[in-house]
């Protein structure tokens, strides 16, 4: 193991620290007054001055700055490599504020198979103030033709995409769109930064719902963007405080502490989904599995350069035999994986995209992206994996079967 270079009292630099004690110990300094390890929580909406325009501290208004929020967002920034990060008060007020920064009849593209409210707001909300959005089912392919000169502002992507887990080799599509002056956004939500640092590729902005994985207990609805930009942490820190879309200090407290124990959690969700999706990916019940962490994954060798020792994370999606009837069933049947939307937290759960998350898209644009009605994800927790592989295969089973009767073939 090659030795981290060391201080003069021998201990390794902060920049040089590796994930897990950056995890527990980034934005988390000893409080000066009490010595208390753990950060108190300030609720205090305001701070007094000591005279007109001069604040006792570092703060004068929670919505502008928060003692809890900037602890939060100085541990981001050193998970993800950025020199900031920004919290928001959900994954999609993130997107908002990031599309808010446009101006009327800027252009973005992005990948097809994004996140249901993502597509949403590029569809519903964006186009109402200007801006305008393309989709491709093959951006790696399709990006350069699909620039507007002097209009592209964004390309934005998902990798691994919701629910399909299709990759993208984000270096390459950065180097497309650097050429044109053209920023790129990565939504890291599915993997973390544990698993995935996108701004070590080549992004410009980095994205998460804290909800998932950051935070990992299905307790905090958050969201959070990191770059490196100064004019980037200019504009946007000056949204994020006129638009007011920032967590509660509470909340910020919650999904740091669920953050110092990502590395142990992603861990766990990587190993767990893997058994699981060879399982699957073994049964004559399914017709196909989408998991960067298995061979057949046609982008396995984006997943081998991109993720942290190849790691497929804790999502993955399948298509069973039977149609929409046999999706739904499974989800009934299941009896470990909770039938629920959202992901990452520590709890299994599993959904039907075309009938849940995704069934505001229109159905010939989802099943262009591969999100048919027999589509199937699951969020692998941390639960022991023996009892989530036999809880998968028995609902498999019992749903295809049910089918088949139902259809008059048993």
């Amino acid at each position: 193991m090659v030795a981290l270079p060391t201080t003069q009292n021998g201990a390794s630099t902060p920049q040089d620290r590796r994930f897990g004690t950056l995890a527990v110990h980034a934005g988390a300094p000893h409080d000066p007054t009490t010595g208390a390890v753990i950060a108190p929580i300030s609720l205090s909406t305001t701070f007094a001055q000591t005279s007109v325009g001069n604040p006792v501290g570092l703060y004068e208004y929670t919505r502008s700055s928060n003692p809890n929020r900037d602890n939060f967002e100085q541990a981001i920034a050193a998970l993800e490599h950025a020199k900031y990060a920004l919290a928001f008060s959900s994954g999609s007020a993130t997107t908002a504020v990031i599309l808010q920064s446009l101006a009327a009849g800027s252009h973005v593209v992005s990948v097809s198979d994004v996140y249901g409210g993502t597509h949403r707001y590029f569809t519903k909300v964006a186009s109402a103030h200007g801006v305008q959005v393309t989709f491709s089912p093959c951006i790696e392919l399709d990006v350069e033709e699909l620039i507007r000169p002097n209009e592209t502002k964004l390309v934005w992507i998902e990798t691994p995409s919701n629910p399909t887990l299709g990759l993208v080799d984000i270096e390459k599509i950065a180097a497309v769109a650097h050429k044109y002056g053209i920023l790129v956004v990565v939504d890291n939500t599915f993997l973390s930064p544990y698993v995935q640092n996108p701004l070590d590729h080549g992004a410009d902005i980095v994205v998460h719902s804290v909800t998932k994985y950051i935070n990992g207990h299905s307790d905090v609805l958050m969201g959070v963007a990191a770059f490196n930009s100064d004019s980037l942490q200019e504009r946007l820190s000056f949204l994020q405080n006129a638009i007011g879309a920032v967590p509660s200090p509470f909340d910020c407290w919650l999904a740091h502490r669920g953050l110092k124990t990502l590395h142990l959690r992603a861990r766990e969700a990587t190993t767990n989904a893997t058994a699981v999706a060879k399982a699957l990916e073994a049964s004559p019940n399914v017709i196909a599995v989408n998991y960067p962490g298995i061979d057949s994954h046609p982008n396995r060798a984006i997943a081998v350069k991109q993720h942290r020792n190849g790691m497929g994370g804790g999502m993955l999606s399948f298509r069973i035999k039977g149609g929409q009837e046999a999706a739904h069933l499974f989800c009934k049947y299941t009896k470990i994986f909770t039938l629920a939307e959202s992901l990452g937290g520590v709890e299994s759960l599993c959904e039907v995209p075309s009938s849940m998350t995704h069934a505001g898209i229109p159905k010939d644009q989802r099943e262009a992206a591969g999100v048919f009605d027999d589509l199937v994800r699951m969020s692998c927790g941390v639960e022991d994996s023996e009892d989530l592989l036999a809880d998968a295969l028995q609902a498999l089973e019992k749903a295809v079967a049910a089918t088949k009767v139902e259809n008059g073939s048993a």
